[in-house]
């Protein structure tokens, strides 16, 4: 007689356990014996998961197809084998794990709140490391782990970055609602905010340098050469030796670039790609301007640069040396994790 396979059979739990019993012996995996019981049986009359689950019972010698009676919901959880899931795959949901496991969702919380997981997003990286950039950083940070006899060096340290300050920043945040309410409204941002670009160069004792780039006007290798023609300005008479990090971006990396640094006398600290978790004005200075700049709102220019000099100078030079000291932390840090991203709490 044939089967139609848009309908599903009426079989009973056990009668399914058979099929999928008899589909464990023959060899196949638990995703074949799903297709293979839908295909002939009906489609969606056993999930994958289910038959997963079903196959790793088998797998550990429990051959029993009958439900154990019991009353209420049940409570017993191999909670080896949820562990062995969430592993596996820790993007599971509550309800997929309860129905590998054949349990009530709140059950599973229960254990996985026993077992001291929480569900929460995963962080944001970066970039995605191939085997060969997290090589790079780990021969990087060595190198600057066993160059010098002592950190002392890292107080002739000189960094800088550039970045975008807008004159709108707008933050949607969490509220405590009641049914019905829509809570303050937050406006999205614009698709060409008007923003400015902040180029800054500091060290322990605080920042050296600091300007922002006239509307239209974008870093080149040209400019970011007359801008270190400044910064050693403000160095003249204050520090002799300079050791000096930036990242990877083109207008650093150049050529005309490298020839002023050499120019200069300044000596420069080898920084892997991808790695603003090893530059310190990315993972502290401009962390910290975020937070401050945070549902700020500025009408023109002048706002922008008197609220900069605020936050410059409100920032203790206890402040800045964190910044820099924390360096050798980090890269050991590196080392020890093979190459992967420092995460910020």
């Amino acid at each position: 007689m044939d089967v139609d396979v848009e309908s599903k059979m009426n079989l009973s739990h056990r009668e399914v356990r058979v099929l999928l019993l008899h589909e464990f012996r023959l060899g196949h995996k638990a995703t074949e014996a799903a297709s293979n019981i839908c295909g002939t049986m009906g489609q969606g009359l056993v999930s994958t998961r289910t038959a997963q689950r079903w196959f790793n019972h088998f797998k550990n010698g429990d051959l029993e197809l009958d439900d154990l009676p019991r009353s209420g919901r049940p409570m017993e959880v191999d909670v080896d084998f949820l562990k062995q899931l969430i592993e596996e795959d820790p993007r599971l949901t509550l309800r997929c794990l309860a129905e590998q496991l054949g349990c009530s969702h709140t059950t599973v919380e229960k254990h996985l709140n026993e077992l001291g997981k929480t569900w929460k997003y995963g962080v944001w990286i970066p970039h995605e490391l191939s085997a060969h950039q997290l090589q790079q950083r780990v021969d990087a940070c060595m190198d600057l782990i066993t160059s010098h006899r002592n950190y002392q060096w890292l107080s002739n340290l000189i960094t800088g970055d550039e970045k975008w300050v807008l004159y709108v920043n707008y933050t949607r945040r969490r509220q405590w609602l009641s049914a019905g309410q829509t809570g303050v409204a937050t406006p999205k941002a614009d698709l060409h905010p008007k923003k400015l670009m902040l180029s800054v160069w500091w060290g322990i004792k605080g920042v050296i340098h600091w300007e922002v780039l006239p509307n239209g006007y974008t870093i080149t290798a040209d400019l970011y050469c007359q801008q270190l023609d400044r910064v050693a300005e403000k160095l003249k008479g204050k520090q002799d030796r300079v050791y000096f990090l930036h990242d990877n971006a083109r207008p650093h990396v150049a050529k005309s670039t490298s020839e002023k640094l050499l120019k200069l006398g300044w000596i420069t600290i080898p920084h892997p790609p991808y790695s603003p978790d090893l530059a310190p004005t990315d993972y502290h200075l401009f962390r910290s301007l975020s937070n401050d700049l945070r549902d700020k709102k500025f009408d023109d220019e002048s706002d922008v640069k008197t609220e900069l000099v605020k936050f410059f100078d409100e920032k203790s030079q206890d402040f800045y040396e964190r910044g820099i000291m924390s360096l050798p932390e980090r890269w050991q840090q590196v080392v020890d994790s093979n190459g992967k991203y420092i995460f910020e709490n």
